[in-house]
């Protein structure tokens, strides 16, 4: 189950900073406001990663859930190691959105810069000794089997056909650069002003070519049920739709790949996506404005869809200083008049000021001045 919480803008310009800076070993990440959001950055002050480790101990919380990005192998394409630090002190609330959530946090991230992901509960967990522990651990794991060992590569293949540095996507390019048939490529050029807005690509394994699957004009609504859940699939979609008063049709290239797919397709397709998006661009002449990945079609939704393209803003709420309350009370007001002290009351304190005041011995207003106040009242002397 899936919370449908998604990365900020915030989020992805805090690890892009990450990425691009060497004096920093991790970021610090939270929800907010149905959001992944950065909450604080790690700095590194050595080359060694089990010495950046201390400071998480003072940055953890014992019942607050959160997410650290660790820079665990620098010279890596897939450096990083997401850690979902979930106490058992934590409220259940919590518990549930951190663990539904971080599969969403790597995949918005870009999961090919990831090596793998940490789940703790202690803070002892995540110190130079609790992953010294866990080495230990995977070290001893039994020899993979053949189906493991494939899966692995597929899990490589992914990483590297992923976007990165221009190296590595040139050497993807040569590896597995399948020739696209002229009639994929046909329905790709006529996508930006079409008639249909989706054109399906699938590889033809035999033959290893990249043929055109299908084309139709679907809803966002509907988009999910014309994508095979069977078997993987190369998508651009023109997403057409309205946004704040205006008419916008961005198009999306989504890679779909369901777990019941054959290991050999899965090999193929994520060794392949990355030539037929430059194909798509090159040849085709496409601006792909998102790339969108999911195991399920029934992922890609119109809401996730709206989300990817126009992320939500933070907007900061001003202090708003509470209004003082109205004091409605009677006071005592006192009067000198001829040398005698007299006593009268008034409605309520808003009303108290210069005022005329009648003795009860006169048949005259007299007008008064506040010359003190006390406990029983406030004292007014006439003028």
């Amino acid at each position: 189950m899936q919370s449908g919480i998604s990365v900020s803008r915030e989020l992805h310009d805090a690890f892009d900073d990450l990425v691009a800076s060497r004096s920093q070993r991790g970021l610090l990440a939270g929800i907010k406001n149905e959001q992944l959001v950065p909450l604080e950055s790690i700095d590194s002050t050595s080359a060694d990663f089990f010495e950046d480790l201390a400071p998480l101990s003072n940055l953890l919380k014992e019942d607050e859930a959160a997410y650290i990005i660790l820079r665990r192998y620098p010279d890596a394409s897939d450096a990083y190691v997401a850690v979902t630090y979930v106490p058992d002190t934590a409220n259940v609330r919590q518990k549930m959105l951190f663990a539904s959530t971080r599969l969403t946090l790597v995949r918005e991230l870009g999961s090919e810069k990831f090596r793998g992901t940490v789940f703790a509960t202690r803070k002892d967990e995540l110190s130079a000794d609790g992953f010294k522990r866990q080495d230990k651990h995977d070290r001893q794991k039994a020899p993979l089997t053949e189906e493991e060992q494939t899966l692995e590569s597929v899990r490589q293949a992914e990483a590297e056909a992923s976007t990165g540095t221009t190296a590595r996507s040139s050497h993807v390019k040569n590896s597995l650069a399948f020739p696209i048939s002229n009639q994929a490529l046909e329905a790709l050029r006529e996508l930006a002003q079409g008639t249909d807005n989706l054109v399906q690509l699938a590889i033809d394994v035999p033959n290893e070519t990249i043929e055109l699957a299908g084309t139709t004009s679907i809803s966002p609504e509907l988009l999910a049920g014309e994508i095979s859940s069977d078997e993987p699939r190369f998508s651009f979609y023109r997403y057409d739709h309205d946004f704040e008063g205006e008419r916008q049709s961005p198009i999306a290239f989504i890679y779909t790949c369901p777990s019941a797919s054959k290991i050999k397709q899965r090999m193929l397709y994520a060794s392949s996506r990355a030539n037929v998006v430059e194909v798509a661009g090159t040849e085709a002449g496409l601006l792909i404005e998102k790339r969108l990945e999911a195991s399920s079609p029934d992922e890609i939704t119109a809401a996730t869809l709206n989300e990817d393209f126009h992320p939500k803003k933070q907007e900061k709420v001003a202090f708003a200083r509470p209004k003082r309350p109205v004091v409605a009370m009677e006071i005592g007001i006192r009067a000198w008049h001829g040398g005698e002290a007299r006593t009268a009351r008034a409605p309520r304190l808003a009303e108290v000021g210069p005022l005329f005041f009648r003795p009860r011995d006169a048949g005259t207003y007299r007008h008064f001045h506040m010359a003190e106040a006390n406990t029983s009242g406030l004292a007014y002397r006439h003028s």
